[in-house]
């Protein structure tokens, strides 16, 4: 039986996914957390295949589809699907990771809520900030220091996924929203072009946390995919076929 795991991205949990619990009910989706224990992107790919055996379609979200986009390498033969929202194949530019570190710094004197809360705007479409910048803050904190510093120091080590994606041989789903400023439209298109058998689809009006700005276009998109990657073990009945101590400011926030 081929299993769909959900993969939040860093700092989030099973929060994040909390739209499309039940829009995925018939593919009965797991969340998993192995993104809070291993100490990297391999580790946690690793983790993550020891954990669920069997065919796997893995769904990403930022950190999320970097460690999807890993456990495909390691394991291609493994994984059925994937899908990757909102992430990025490249490694860290030097001004990333410098500001990576300095917010490292930050996380390190208990100062989370000073780095992130001025810069939660970066991570949503202008219109959707509004009405969502609560919830997100709310699962950020619920992190807390040490995790924010190690899924940190994670993601300015991953390995480059550009080296390995056009050996996928999966059906790929990538989507990203076309204000997303923490992981631009570009890094989707390569990552895109990269693949034999990806679908790029860009969602209007969203910024870079999709599955809450906006769940209708996800669920729909996932669905509509998923029930062309396994159908029959989903019991999805029709049509197959694929749709188409600092006193400056605190630095703009990493990618979740």
């Amino acid at each position: 039986m081929t299993r769909l795991i959900l993969l939040p991205g860093l700092a989030s949990n099973e929060a994040l996914w909390r739209a499309q619990r039940e829009a995925l009910a018939p593919w009965s989706p797991r969340v998993t957390d192995v993104h809070a224990r291993e100490e990297s992107i391999p580790a946690m790919a690793t983790a993550l295949l020891r954990e669920y055996t069997g065919p796997l379609v893995l769904c990403g979200a930022s950190m999320g589809g970097m460690i999807a986009m890993e456990a495909a390498r390691q394991a291609p033969e493994r994984i059925a699907g994937l899908a990757l929202l909102g992430t990025d194949a490249r490694p860290d530019s030097p001004e990333m990771i410098e500001l990576r570190t300095n917010a490292i710094g930050l996380f390190a004197q208990g100062r989370v809520r000073e780095v992130i809360e001025p810069n939660i705007a970066f991570a949503f479409h202008p219109e959707n900030a509004p009405a969502l910048a609560g919830s997100y803050l709310d699962f950020v904190l619920a992190a807390g220091a040490e995790q924010l510093i190690r899924q940190n120091r994670a993601v300015i080590a991953r390995p480059d996924a550009r080296e390995h994606l056009p050996q996928v041989r999966c059906p790929v789903l990538v989507m990203c929203g076309d204000a997303d400023q923490l992981t631009p439209p570009e890094r989707s298109r390569e990552i895109a072009s990269l693949v034999p058998q990806a679908r790029l689809v860009m969602v209007p009006r969203c910024g870079h946390m999709l599955t809450m700005e906006r769940p209708e276009v996800v669920n729909g998109v996932l669905a509509e995919w998923l029930s062309f990657v396994i159908p029959a073990e989903a019991g999805i009945q029709g049509s197959h076929a694929p749709g188409s101590g600092s006193s400056g400011s605190p630095p703009k926030p990493a990618p979740a």
